[in-house]
């Protein structure tokens, strides 16, 4: 009886063993096959699949499991409110006169008033204090794999499930269409931030930002730091951690979005809807510029 107990202590003793080998070399099996979306997309784009397997088969980088997104997602005005405090309002003057000669500067250069430049920055990053220390490229990557057609299905029965049986929503639909238009905002974004790495001769793990991919002062997506980042304060390069280079590169962002002298304030609202698509942003960007300097 007692060697029979053995045998069987054994045999679940070995099967344990071999489940967790199994598990583990799924796991790491799917670690090589969770970015294949997305590896084979920037190959056929023409970025070598060599040069992106050392990025996203780096063990910094995390592997793709599942990104939920909402079907109606927005900014909560909550979000903001702080930004309007006294002592939020006066770092901001504080960051405005700390710059003021460039933030003039791109008043008569560009025609973008400083104050609207200082409270962009300030709302974005405190003026750089607070410019985020996720890794970019996998920020953005996650989101460029909400199309993956697998993650799309996860997501169609998780909108079935909070909607219940009797919805009168079309879920499948609608999940699609908002996964295409996370995959088509975000993943020019991941391929840009291979083209930023290589102009700065970094490596594309060391971009560091947002949870949102976004990085320095000015809070940037890749394709912005390669449309309008500017050499501001004429050493040679362009880093948006550097206040000069991330003034004039906001401020060119905003010029070659509608900004111009004379502007009313519903261009204005439209000029700054391109930097971030949320009304509640909007309101917070324009109420700090009117408590600045004016032009």
């Amino acid at each position: 009886m007692r060697n029979a107990v053995v045998r069987t202590r054994f045999l679940v003793l070995v099967l344990a063993a071999l489940l967790v080998c199994e598990v583990g070399g799924a796991r790491a099996a799917g670690t090589q096959r969770s970015w294949t979306y997305l590896i084979d997309k920037l190959a056929a784009d023409g970025i070598p699949r060599s040069r992106t397997e050392r990025v996203f088969y780096d063990a910094r980088m995390p592997r793709f499991d599942t990104l939920e997104f909402s079907l109606a997602p927005g900014e909560r005005s909550s979000m903001y409110r702080g930004l309007l405090s006294r002592g939020s309002v006066s770092q901001a003057y504080d960051c405005f006169a700390e710059h003021r000669a460039v933030l003039r500067r791109v008043e008569r250069e560009l025609g973008v008033p400083g104050n609207v430049v200082a409270a962009i920055l300030h709302v974005e990053s405190r003026c750089g204090r607070f410019t985020g220390n996720q890794t970019v490229v996998w920020r953005l990557a996650r989101l460029a794999m909400a199309a993956e057609p697998a993650n799309l299905a996860r997501n169609e029965r998780r909108h079935l499930l909070i909607q219940g049986p009797r919805t009168s929503l079309d879920v499948a639909r609608l999940t699609g269409e908002r996964g295409r238009y996370l995959e088509s905002t975000f993943y020019p974004e991941v391929r840009a931030a291979f083209e930023v790495a290589e102009r700065l001769r970094i490596d594309p793990l060391g971009i560091r930002g947002s949870g949102a991919g976004a990085f320095g002062l000015p809070q940037f997506l890749p394709t912005s730091y390669l449309r309008f980042g500017t050499d501001g304060d004429g050493d040679g390069r362009v880093s948006l951690y550097d206040p000069e280079d991330a003034i004039v590169s906001c401020a060119r962002y905003l010029q070659a979005n509608g900004w111009k002298a004379g502007i009313d304030r519903t261009q204005k609202r439209k000029v700054i809807w391109t930097y971030n698509r949320s009304t509640p942003y909007i309101d917070t960007v324009l109420a700090l510029a009117d408590r600045l300097p004016q032009p």
